[in-house]
């Protein structure tokens, strides 16, 4: 049985959760050969304060004075 773990910069939308879910889990079922009902999946949405890249806090200014582009679209 997997256990499927999705963090990512928070505000995805309940349907965009919903269409990731039924998506995952319909390629590892048919490529572990499991039943759906043993697919499990977690997401975890996470400020972007509370990730660094390359040194960078999310969502702060960079130097060039925008913020990354990283994260859901808008």
């Amino acid at each position: 049985m997997p256990f499927v773990t999705i963090e990512w910069f928070e505000g995805r939308s309940d349907d965009q959760k919903s269409e990731i879910a039924e998506k995952v889990t319909a390629v590892l079922a048919e490529v572990g050969e499991m039943p759906p009902d043993q697919v499990w999946i977690r997401f975890v949405d996470v400020p972007k304060a509370d990730w660094a890249i390359g040194g960078q806090i999310q969502g702060e200014p960079s130097s060039g004075g925008r913020e990354s582009a990283l994260g859901p679209p808008d």
